[in-house]
Formats: C-alpha cells, structure tokens, sequence
C-alpha cells in the first residue's frame, strides 16, 4: 500500500530552479516535497555550467603559458594530463555538491524523495511507493541533449554535454556539430588542451548574439586554430577505422571530415517523458510545458520552471523562475515573468555578454535609437594587460534609455551586470555617465561609452560661445 504524504508544495526535480524553490519554501514554513530520480544538482552542477566553466579554467591556464612572451617571458609547452584535467573537474563538482545534497535538503525541513514521479490525477504525485499530495506543484524537470536526426548518428558513439566530462583521454581531433554557446565554449576549451578542433554550424555560430560582437569570439577562436565552418549541412556519419567520419555539404561543395570524437550540441529538448501530465491536465508541445505569464500550467494548481518550459534556458532564469514561483504559490502574490532584463554571457575567451535588444532587435521596435560604442583598445587596464580584443555597444532609445547592451570581452560576464540594473530599471546613460570609475579598471569602458552620448553636445559650438560669453563676466 502506498505511503500517502500531504504537503503544502511538491517539487519535481532538483535541478538548480527545483532546489531554489524547495530550499525557500521550506525555510519560509511551507511543508515541503521534492522528489528527484538522478542526480542532486541537476544538469548545472553535474554536466553544465559547473563543469564546463572548471574544464575552461583549466584550458586558460595551458593557453596562458604559451601566450607569455610579449611580457618578456618565454614561451612554454604545456604539459597536459587530460586524466587530472577530467580529475579537477570533477573535484570542483564535489566541492560544490554539498550545497544541493539530499542532507542539506532535509535539514532544512525538505522531505526529499529519491525515486520517479509521475501524476496520478490533477492533485497527485506519485513517486515510487509513495502519493504525494499537496495544494500546489512545482514541474522543474529541465533538459537534456536534443539529438538531430542525421543519417548514421546512431550508429556510432557521440558526446553530448552529458557525457564529454566524462573523457579521461584527450581527443585527437574533435568534430563539434552546433554553433551555439555550448559547442563554442567546447571548441575552444579543447582546442587549448590540445586537441584538433572543428566546429559544424547549419547556419551561423552564436547566432543569437550580436554579428558584430560574434565577430570577435570567431576570429579569436579561428587565430587559436578552431576551424569553423558555417553555413554547413551535416549530411551523414559514419564510423571509420580512428574514428567518425562526417560528410558536410556546403553551398560551394560537399566535404568529408575525419576525426577521433564527435560532440552533438544542437540545443536541448524538454524533459516530460514519464511525467503523465495528460492525467493531471498539463499541456505541453515540442517546446516545453506550456504556461502563462505566472507559470501556471494549464491546472492552475501547478506550476513549471526552468528549462521544461523552453525559452532561456539558463540556470539564472530557472532561479528567477523560482521566485516568481515562490510568491504565487505560497503568497498568492500575481507576480509575473519579465523577460527584458535577463542577460546571457557566453565563456569563450573573449567572453560574450549581453543584455536586452540587440541593435537589429532595437531598430525593428523603435523609430531612431543611438549606438555607442567603445573599444578596449582604449582602455588602459586592457592595454596593460594585453587583452584589447573586445568593445561593448550600447543601444538606446531617443530618450537615452538602455534598450541593450552586449560587452565582448575579458571578464565581459561580470562587466555587463550594471547594465542589467540600467536595462531593468529604465536608467538613463546620464546614470552610468556620472559615476567614478576606479583606474585603471575594464569597467571604464562603461563610463567612457555612456560619455559619448553627450560628447557632441559637450564640445559644440553652442557650449563654446556660452563659455566665451561666461568669460567676459571675469
């Protein structure tokens, strides 16, 4: 018989949304529920940003020591054992583990359920021999790996991002087929420890970003010796002797590609597999769990979060998910999604940031609107330091309003947060244009491209004759 259980919120999944809605509803009084049939952590901790942020790490440090020689130091060839890299992976994921443990949940009041849920009916969960049944649900059940359906794929053994952490051997030769962030950061990252490295895009690579910015991170990437090839079809795999071979049609001719590794990275597809969401009224189509503005599903009883939903699926806005959660749920608050504000950043290196409209976006919805620009070229801290590759740009409205901002860049992941609170809270450049900025630092950049705006009113002859005329009064 099953152990029926009563609470106030039941969470599916313990991915980085599930765990921030469990960890606050529990800490605010509510009875608590999560059930999770994998791993603590979900995709973040386990087989994204937390790993591929440590393997990145780990390629900057071999890319530096060979990069030394405009500051007068030699040139050294790292010594790379991908056996520890994969080691320093996974010690960094065990650091952080602890945070998203079942103990750490249960101390904090969550009843936490290792096993499968599934529906039963509009009020009902069940989780192996256990009912769960609760006033509201939360369906946080993420992603994973959208498999294209490429004639031979299946017959020969591919990466995706849950399974190239995994690697204790360096590839000889990595064929990358997706252009996205996750293709790209792995191009890279592998390319710096050694590998042969060719990145297969349909279209074009980061092709949600701003072309211009883009143009940075491919050219660097092109220079380190990632080859790239856009506007390519993948026609066919198939295994050879060392490897994969994949055959790329292009617009100008058809080509064979030969290497030791392949990783898909085509984008994701929602996990509902299992869920029976029909016996609770829950709609869902090839994008995710469908929901309204509140995250509400169609049974207004429950909700969905996070990458389930489709959009943007980042663990930031499964986090922001959890609150607009949190408050209707539990405080039956009408709090709604606003996506406006939310900022992506791509780890190549140059990192690639970004916030609200792209300039294409910008002029699409508005009548006139001003791009601003400035180079690091003119930063002194990035001229010190070397790194002059990367702008930000700047689009506003007529007002002086942020409508977007993208930084390409280093440290572009941390420098474009001010211009999330301007975008968020309609500031206008006059904000940013009067702050102090400490110097020698990249977030002069900021300062100086806000400057600009007003640069012509500033220095023009109408400012020139009211200072002459101010002249004469001594």
């Amino acid at each position: 018989m099953a152990q029926k259980i009563k609470a106030d919120i039941c969470v599916i999944g313990a991915g980085s949304g599930g765990l921030s809605v469990a960890a606050g509803a529990a800490q605010m009084g509510a009875r608590t529920v999560l059930i999770e049939s994998g791993e603590m952590g979900g995709d973040c901790l386990n087989t994204g940003c937390v790993p591929s942020k440590a393997l990145i790490a780990a390629a900057k440090h071999a890319w530096t020591m060979g990069e030394g020689e405009p500051f007068g130091i030699a040139r050294a060839k790292p010594k790379i054992d991908f056996e520890k890299v994969n080691a320093h992976v996974k010690e960094v994921i065990a650091a952080i583990a602890p945070n998203d443990s079942v103990a750490r949940f249960e101390s904090l009041g969550v009843t936490v359920i290792k096993d499968h849920a599934r529906f039963k009916d509009a009020r009902t969960v069940i989780a192996g021999r256990k009912e769960i049944q609760a006033r509201r649900f939360v369906v946080a059940t993420g992603s994973h790996p959208a498999v294209p359906p490429i004639p031979g794929l299946d017959t020969v053994p591919f990466l995706t991002n849950e399974t190239i952490f995994g690697l204790t051997t360096k590839p000889d030769h990595l064929i990358v087929i997706g252009g996205g962030p996750i293709g790209m950061e792995m191009a890279q990252a592998h390319r710096r420890l050694g590998c042969n490295v060719t990145v297969i895009e349909a279209a074009k690579v980061m092709a949600k970003d701003d072309p211009e910015l883009v143009a940075f991170v491919v050219d660097r990437l092109t220079r380190e010796g990632v080859e790239i090839l856009e506007g390519a079809k993948v026609a066919s795999v198939e295994a050879v002797e060392d490897g994969i071979a994949v055959t790329v049609e292009t617009a100008e001719k058809s080509r064979r590609i030969e290497g030791t590794h392949l990783l898909v990275a085509t984008g994701r597809k929602p996990t509902v597999d299992g869920l029976d969401l029909e016996k609770a009224g829950i709609v869902a189509d090839v994008h995710g769990i469908v929901v309204d503005d509140r995250l509400r599903t169609k049974n207004r009883r429950v909700f969905a979060i996070g990458d389930v939903i489709g959009g943007l699926q980042f663990t930031h806005v499964a986090n922001y998910h959890a609150g607009i959660v949190i408050r209707n749920a539990l405080f039956r608050l009408p709090a709604k999604v606003d996506y406006g504000s939310i900022p992506w950043v791509t780890y190549t290196d140059p990192e690639l940031a970004h916030v609200g409209m792209t300039e294409a976006e910008a002029r699409a919805a508005h009548m006139k609107i001003n791009v601003l620009r400035w180079h690091l070229a003119e930063n002194d801290r990035a001229q010190a330091s070397r790194e002059t590759d990367g702008e930000i740009k700047l689009v506003t409205d007529m007002h002086s309003r942020v409508l977007g901002c993208t930084i390409v860049g280093p440290h572009a992941g941390e420098l474009i947060l001010p211009w999330v609170l301007a975008k968020s809270q309609a500031l206008k450049l006059s904000a940013m244009a009067g702050i102090v900025a400490p110097y020698p630092t990249l977030s002069e950049i900021s300062k100086r491209a806000a400057s600009s705006y007003y640069t012509p009113t500033l220095f023009s002859a109408k400012t020139r004759a009211i200072v002459r005329f101010l002249g004469l009064f001594g």
